[in-house]
């Protein structure tokens, strides 16, 4: 299940606040682990001594919450991530928002960036300002008919039932396909979803002309998480987020997870 082990990206700004009271809710959920980074760049003392103290003020955040706390070198704070993540085998790496970008949505900076395209592991963006309710919400898939989402559903449908959460699977409808068509496709992963684990899944058609319009015709619950799966370019075991997937990321009003090909 998502969130055995998380990790989060911890910097001593808004965005790793953000990140670190999302990771901290879902390993109260999931009951797993946490370990909070921060990572710091080679060759630069002054930076690993306030890494230190970063992850000190991270401490003083969860108030007695458990987690391990970790300073890692490396030339790039989502390259560290991903290595780092690989190697304590976390199963999500949890990240903040850019600084600047609008509140209540995610912004993409170059750590978030490189974790969507080339991440071993799941990876999930917290919104500008983001705090988490007391209790997990629903979990939602953003569905499209391909090999990479069909297995999502599968997988998502099974973190629902034990986390006993209701799932909804959503398409968008952005008035280029054919509507029937759409809606056929979401039958079957509805279809899906209940083969797999008898759960039975809300299913929605978001009309729109484009992805932030269609996103804004649904209801969002509280405590909700939508879940994205990596693109067919993805390579095997990695995250790889495609342009319409990105749009979703933008424009969704909750966290986001994106599942690595081949996420099981």
């Amino acid at each position: 299940m998502i969130g055995e082990h998380v990790i989060v990206g911890y910097t001593a700004d808004a965005g790793g606040r953000d990140a670190l009271a999302l990771g901290a809710a879902i390993r109260r959920v999931t009951g797993g682990e946490l370990t909070v980074a921060t990572v710091y760049p080679p060759g630069s003392p002054g930076e690993a001594v306030e890494a230190q103290a970063n992850l000190a003020h991270a401490a003083e955040e969860l108030d007695g919450q458990p987690a391990e706390y970790i300073t890692y070198e490396s030339r790039g704070v989502g390259r560290g991530l991903s290595v780092l993540a690989s190697r304590i085998r976390a199963d999500l790496i949890v990240a903040g928002s850019a600084d600047g970008g609008q509140r209540g949505r995610i912004g993409i900076g170059s750590t978030s960036d490189h974790l969507l395209h080339l991440s071993p592991e799941a990876v999930m963006l917290a919104p500008a300002g983001y705090r988490p309710p007391e209790e997990a919400g629903r979990l939602t898939l953003a569905y499209v008919h391909r090999p990479q989402c069909d297995a999502a559903v599968e997988r998502v449908a099974q973190t629902a039932l034990r986390l006993g959460v209701p799932l909804r699977l959503i398409t968008l409808d952005l008035r280029t396909d054919d509507p029937g068509r759409l809606r056929d496709d979401l039958a079957l992963a509805v279809r899906l979803a209940w083969e797999a684990t008898g759960i039975e899944a809300e299913a929605e058609v978001a009309e729109g002309h484009d992805v932030a319009e269609a996103l804004a015709t649904l209801e969002w619950a509280p405590g909700e998480l939508l879940v994205c799966a990596a693109s067919e370019d993805a390579q095997p075991h990695r995250v790889f987020l495609g342009e319409l997937a990105m749009k979703v990321l933008r424009a969704a009003p909750c966290p986001v997870t994106v599942l690595p090909r081949g996420f099981d």
